[in-house]
């Protein structure tokens, strides 16, 4: 790790800011530190509408149909097509832990998910609601953005007793433009702890090196490149404890990871990943879509 880098020990808060209008202090502790929490950002009812939403979308969904597992740990998904064709997609995968020995689920399915993306924001009018607000767009302008475009979304599930660990990454190994401009808005739909795995950041730590690319092959194959295989200071996390409503901006050079759930609780989520149109998106990132669902920003 370079000396420069100045690792902080703590995460910045704030009370979510009237309109989105982040003041100078925010701004400049988000650039600081590669990560802010805003509190109160949404309201209960809409982290309630969302859970609705999903669990309807969940219902209609046959685990017979694919058995896409997703794992940070495993990265079984680098050969899945069903993963790398879901960026203008609705796709449900699997947690790593869902099958018993005998192939079967170990507990209801809505219980067995590790995720759904990738592209709810474009394609359902409930997360189309969710994800495209004035305070939103006004957070974005804020933080620099000049054509702000929401690239994917991400409905996180952290089931009870088999939510994965995710291991500790940077969001820009998967979401890379040049420049970097990757952004993640994480929306805490339920209480995140320490008992159902919340997220652990590494303040200061986007100021590290990018240490790997994942890009795609002309085969059609992922692969992930390592750039920079210095170790995490993972020793200086700081966990992120929030309560639903929560909002968590984050940095796409930003290390973070969560750790299993193994708790009866659930830690819902909602992750938003935006890029700058005026940026360079390359042809190798994994994700790619079909001309008939352009990017849109907030409106």
């Amino acid at each position: 790790m370079s000396a420069t880098v100045d690792i902080l020990d703590a995460i910045p808060s704030y009370d979510a800011p009237e309109g989105g209008r982040l003041g100078d202090a925010a701004v400049a502790a988000y650039r600081q530190a590669g990560v802010l929490v805003l509190r109160d950002f949404v309201s209960s009812d809409s982290c309630r509408r969302l859970q609705q939403r999903a669990n309807e979308l969940v219902a209609e969904f046959d685990p017979a149909d694919v058995r896409s597992v997703f794992s940070t740990t495993k990265q079984t998904q680098l050969d899945d097509s069903y993963f790398i064709d879901s960026g203008d997609k609705i796709r449900f995968f699997l947690e790593d832990d869902a099958f018993d020995e005998s192939g079967e689920l170990r507990q209801a399915k809505e219980h067995s998910l590790n995720k759904m993306g990738h592209a709810m924001h474009d394609l359902d009018p409930v997360f189309d609601t969710f994800s495209r607000t004035p305070e939103l767009a006004e957070l974005a302008k804020r933080l620099g953005f000049d054509d702000p475009v929401i690239l994917q979304s991400m409905y996180i599930f952290k089931p009870p007793r088999i939510g994965g660990e995710v291991v500790c990454h940077q969001d820009s190994t998967y979401i890379y433009t040049e420049p970097e401009s990757c952004i993640g808005f994480w929306f805490a739909l339920e209480d995140a702890t320490l008992e159902n795995g919340c997220m652990h950041f590494i303040p200061g730590g986007h100021k590290l090196p990018l240490k790997k690319r994942n890009v795609r092959k002309q085969d059609g194959r992922l692969v992930t490149e390592t750039l920079d295989a210095t170790p995490w200071p993972e020793d200086r996390k700081v966990a992120a404890e929030v309560p639903a409503g929560t909002l968590v901006i984050f940095d796409g050079r930003m290390p973070h990871l969560s750790a299993p759930n193994q708790s009866s609780k659930s830690r819902h989520a909602y992750t938003l990943h935006v890029i700058d149109r005026r940026c360079h998106y390359p042809a190798e990132n994994w994700l790619q879509r079909s001309d008939q669902l352009p990017l849109r920003g907030f409106a």
